[in-house]
C-alpha cells in the first residue's frame, strides 16, 4: 500500500512538473524577445518576468475579491515588464533595440495599433491577434525623453473587452476603448 502511495505521489509531482515546464518551454506566439538589455551604471533598471504557473497562482487569490481581474488574469501565460535607465553609457544602444524591435514586430504579424509622440514621449501599443475575438500578445514600448524605457509584453488570451475594463478601473486612458479594437486604430502626433 505504501508503495502504490509513494508511486502515486511521484506520479502526480512528475506530471506537475512536465506541465508547469512545457508551459515554461512555450510561453505562446504572443511572446516577444526583449533580447538583452544593457543597464546604466548610473541609472534604474528593474526586470519583472512572471510566467503562468505563478500568474495562475494570483488568479486564484485575485478571484476571490475582484472576480473580473481574476479571470483577465486566468487567460494570461506570461508578463514581462523591464525599466531601463538611460545615461550616455547605454542610451544608443536602447533607442536602437527598440528601434528593431518595433519595426521587426511589422513583419512578425503584429498590428501596431497606437504610436504617440508627444513632447519627450514616444509610445508604440502592438497587438497580435488571434482571429477576431482575441489578443494573444500585446507589446507596449516607452521612451521618456533621454531618461528612461519602459519595454511590457503580455502574453495569453486577452480579449479587448477585458483591457477595457481594467483601463477603466485603473483609469488609465489609452487603454479604455480597447473594445473597440476591431479595425486598426492608430494615432500620431
Amino acid at each position: 500500500m505504501k508503495k502504490a502511495l509513494k508511486f502515486t505521489a511521484i506520479l502526480c509531482l512528475g506530471l506537475c512538473a512536465a506541465i508547469t515546464l512545457s508551459f515554461a518551454a512555450d510561453p505562446g506566439p504572443g511572446y516577444v524577445d526583449f533580447g538583452k538589455l544593457q543597464s546604466s551604471k548610473e541609472g534604474e533598471f528593474v526586470d519583472v518576468n512572471i510566467r503562468w504557473p505563478i500568474i495562475a497562482m494570483a488568479s486564484k487569490i485575485v478571484e476571490t475579491k475582484e472576480p473580473e481581474i481574476g479571470k483577465v488574469l486566468g487567460g494570461l501565460k506570461h508578463i514581462r515588464v523591464n525599466v531601463i535607465g538611460m545615461a550616455d553609457d547605454n542610451r544608443d544602444a536602447i533607442l536602437k533595440s527598440i528601434g528593431k524591435l518595433r519595426q521587426s514586430l511589422g513583419g512578425e504579424g503584429w498590428e501596431n495599433i497606437v504610436t504617440v509622440k508627444e513632447q519627450d514621449q514616444d509610445v508604440s501599443v502592438s497587438l497580435k491577434l488571434s482571429g477576431k475575438e482575441a489578443i494573444e500578445g500585446l507589446v507596449v514600448t516607452v521612451v521618456e525623453g533621454n531618461k528612461k524605457a519602459v519595454l511590457v509584453n503580455i502574453v495569453g488570451d486577452i480579449r479587448p473587452e477585458q483591457i477595457a475594463m481594467l483601463g477603466e478601473k485603473f483609469n488609465i486612458d489609452p487603454l479604455k476603448n480597447m473594445d473597440k479594437v476591431g479595425g486598426s486604430k492608430e494615432s500620431k502626433e
